[in-house]
Formats: C-alpha cells, structure tokens, sequence
C-alpha cells in the first residue's frame, strides 16, 4: 500500500532546514543570510508542494543561538530571506518553529515532537496523522515517527542510510526527487 496516495490539500508538510533545503556546514551552523545556499532544485519542489499540501512547516533546530554564535534576529534575517525567495518561485512557506535549547531533552527539540504539537496548537486544521515529514537526519525521521507523520528521508548529508529503516517510509536523493515522487502519486 502506497501511504502517499490520498495526499491533498488537507495534508501537511514539515520539512527540515538545513541539509534538506540549504547546505548545512558540517559541523557548524548557518550564522548569517550569506551563509544560506538553496539546493538545487529546491525551489521549483517548493513549488510543487505549494500546489499540493494545505500547510507547509520548517521544524528546525538552531543550537547555534543556544550557544551564543548567533541571535534570534539573525535567523530571523535567514528565515526572511528563504521565505522571499520560496515565494518569489512560486512556492511558501505558511510557519517556521525553531528550538534553540542546549538540551537534548527539550520537548521542543527534535526528535521529540514538540514543535510539531507548536504547529498543531497553532493550526488547529493540521492533523498528524495526515502529515508528512522530509528530513535528513534520523533524528527528523524519528521526530516523525514521534508525531504520528509519514517519514521521507533525503540522502543529501547521509547517502549511506538506506532502506530498509524502521524510522524512514520512503527514501530519495533529494527535496525535488521527493516533490517529484509526490506529485505523480496527487
């Protein structure tokens, strides 16, 4: 059984930041906009999803304002500025939560599930059983699995994880190979 297959308006996507959207900087953080690199191809699936999902939500954690390196106000200037060029092709991006926190048990850090339960608190029309996330990291596969989404994982840091994975429903190169994937199946 395909679990993509009655994917509609009525879904929500949340999709990590960096490694999924942006280059992440191998250990270290995007401080500033200049740092922030869009993949390839992430704007036109940015585009795609505008056309299928009801609700579109970064879930991202940033210890990199935990540990002093950066303020709020900065990501907020990175956030702002994916936001004008995700629009600017087409595409949105209806919320951003973020956790900032050093500690690893943070609810809001994932992958505990707090900021999808923000979301939800938030947007009151998105159900998580009926929501799918796209990351790069197991940690965003288990913040899914934690949450009741469908996971989709994406190889650009992590080629070498590989189906079968008991946190990961569907696996591809990329954010555009996914939005291709999903849009054949609407």
């Amino acid at each position: 059984m395909d679990l993509l297959e009655n994917v509609d308006k009525s879904w929500t996507l949340f999709l990590d930041r960096d490694g999924v959207i942006n280059h992440e900087k191998k250990l270290d953080y995007i401080l500033h906009r200049g740092e922030f690199l869009f993949y390839d191809g992430v704007k036109e699936a940015m585009k795609i999803f505008n056309e299928m999902f009801g609700k579109i939500i970064i879930v991202t954690n940033q210890r990199g304002i935990g540990k002093k390196m950066m303020t709020d106000e900065d990501l907020h200037d990175i956030h702002n500025f994916m936001i004008d060029e995700v629009t600017l092709s087409g595409g949105r991006i209806d919320s951003i939560y973020y956790c900032s926190s050093m500690d690893n048990d943070c609810y809001d850090r994932k992958p505990n599930p707090g900021m999808a339960y923000k979301a939800q608190k938030d947007f009151p029309n998105i159900d998580l059983n009926k929501s799918i996330i796209i990351g790069n990291n197991l940690s965003d596969m288990e913040f899914g699995r934690n949450a009741g989404m469908i996971t989709l994982f994406v190889a650009t840091t992590n080629p070498g994880v590989m189906l079968p994975d008991p946190l990961i429903n569907y696996r591809f190169e990329d954010l555009y190979q996914a939005a291709v994937y999903l849009a054949k199946r609407v």
